[in-house]
């Protein structure tokens, strides 16, 4: 888009180029201006709510926005909407003012059609989201700010124990005051109960809360669970295909990739999976929390394999942490075990399933329960289930399956008895009965993190706190090694008995 220049009583401002009125203008790429203050607010002017709404928090393009040009620059004209450059160059370095990337790489030069310049440069970093150039502005509201909007009503009923209402209640006392705290807490311990008192209270606040996780199962996990326990607050969910963000929800769970689109907008932001894939990897993620986080927020990062930066900060007290060493119902963790099964790589590319593991399944789908067998690649992944395909009790699921959150629902409710995955099921699904097997555990795949978040899909239920985990391998990583001497020291930290 071009704009030109125009003057007012209050000073000279920009004016999109499809509303302007004299005739050959001075037309310019936002790029170029040097002009992208707001004129200050003008307390007459009759805001539309719909448009303050929809924009409160947001960073947006023109075309995600469901509103026509002319209304949106008549708020700018009156101090509610700032128009800012969505592409900076600084030392002939680009940055990408959505998503953060500074890597030059990423960065590529078109003729635009919009500007009619021959070299207008876009991030290719978020381009999914929809193209952010030079000549794109990027849209919020500096407006008024919306009435508090009061949602609280907690409808959970659970009992925490003894460990978890502690933590609940440091979290309470956190929530309104500008730090960041760790809840490091084993797998099963109730990380989600214990969020609950503290969003209640921010909610009575007046606060908007965001629970982000890097996974998009996570937030498909949690949203009806939220939704249950926070039955006034609407809460909203945003992941890839569902980024609508229509009512003004004060309690929103996202994948962190949608917090591309937030900037200042909330006051509570709680990262559920701070270690996991791709969090821990792409920088421009942790951008996206900063930005969405208003200046003096509370931040609350869960996990259950902490990263060693972010042990290191606990280390040096640069961070607050809440340890949670027992699962909610008080019985130990599963500690796997390791069970040499050949070289299962050379035997999938024969089509064959190492014996020891097709026994493992026999005998899991005789017992009636419900299992987990993970697999390092999705092309592995393939060459399982061709095999297995024929047995309808078994199927197959990976991060590029269009199918994936289906099956993942038919599997919760006990339709799939044996569900084969690669490592994106290692965290955020739980199933009351269920036993874990991970094909090939020696694979770098399996990093110690993944392979303890694997065993703690295992024995999360208080009507069956055991489980079986096997790691199939074949030959012992250091990985299995360090898995499963972690999942022992919590086990003596919080006092219990391991049963291997």
């Amino acid at each position: 888009m071009r704009f030109a220049s125009i003057q007012t009583e209050k000073g000279s401002f920009l004016c999109p180029e499809p509303l302007v009125e004299i005739s050959n203008p001075s037309l310019f790429s936002i790029k170029h201006s040097t002009m992208l203050t707001t004129p200050s607010i003008n307390p007459s002017f009759s805001l539309d709510s719909n448009l303050q709404t929809y924009l409160s928090g947001r960073h947006l393009l023109i075309d995600e926005l469901p509103f026509p040009i002319d209304q949106l620059h008549s708020h700018y004209l009156n101090g509610s909407i700032l128009y800012e450059k969505g592409i900076l160059l600084n030392k002939n370095r680009y940055c990408c003012q959505r998503c953060g990337n500074d890597d030059q790489t990423l960065f590529a030069s078109f003729s635009c059609f919009r500007c009619k310049e021959e070299q207008c440069t876009y991030c290719r970093k978020c381009i999914i989201m929809g193209r952010v150039s030079e000549c794109t502005p990027l849209i919020r509201w500096v407006g008024p700010a919306r009435d508090k909007e009061l949602s609280a009503g907690l409808a959970w009923d659970g009992t925490l124990s003894e460990l978890q209402k502690e933590a609940s209640q440091r979290i309470c006392e956190a929530v309104g005051e500008p730090k960041e705290m760790l809840v490091w807490a084993v797998c099963g311990a109730g990380k989600t109960e214990i969020l609950f008192e503290g969003i209640e209270r921010a909610l009575r606040l007046g606060l908007r809360v965001c629970l982000a996780s890097p996974r998009t199962d996570v937030i498909t996990e949690l949203y009806p669970r939220f939704e249950k326990a926070f039955p006034k607050a609407g809460v909203a969910a945003l992941y890839g295909g569902h980024s609508e963000l229509t009512s003004p929800s004060s309690l929103v769970l996202s994948t962190t990739h949608q917090l591309f689109r937030f900037k200042n907008a909330f006051d509570v932001i709680v990262v559920d999976e701070v270690d996991a894939f791709p969090f821990s990897y792409d920088r421009t993620l942790k951008f996206a929390v900063d930005k969405a986080a208003v200046d003096q927020s509370t931040r609350i990062y869960l996990s259950a394999t902490p990263s060693n930066k972010m042990k290191q900060r606990v280390r040096s007290q640069n961070l607050e942490v809440i340890h949670i060493s027992k699962r909610f119902h008080g019985y130990p963790l599963p500690v796997p075990h390791y069970k040499w099964c050949g070289n299962w790589s050379k035997l999938l590319k024969k089509q064959r399933i190492p014996s020891v593991i097709r026994q493992w399944i026999k005998e899991k789908l005789a017992s009636g329960r419900q299992a987990f067998l993970f697999v390092p690649t999705i092309e592995q992944l393939d060459t399982v289930y061709s095999i297995l395909k024929e047995n309808p009790e078994i199927d197959s699921v990976h991060s590029s399956d269009p199918d994936r959150i289906e099956k993942i629902k038919r599997f919760r409710k006990g339709e799939i008895k044996m569900l084969l995955t690669t490592t994106i099921l290692e965290r955020g699904v739980t199933v009351p009965k269920i036993d874990v097997g991970v094909l090939g555990s020696d694979h770098d795949v399996f990093s110690s993190n993944a392979l303890v978040q694997i065993a703690g899909r295992a024995g999360r239920s208080v009507e069956d706190p055991y489980g079986e985990v096997v790691y199939f391998h074949f030959g012992k990583t250091s990985a299995m090694v360090s898995a499963k001497r972690e999942i022992q020291n919590h086990n003596r930290r919080a006092g219990l008995v391991t049963r291997r």
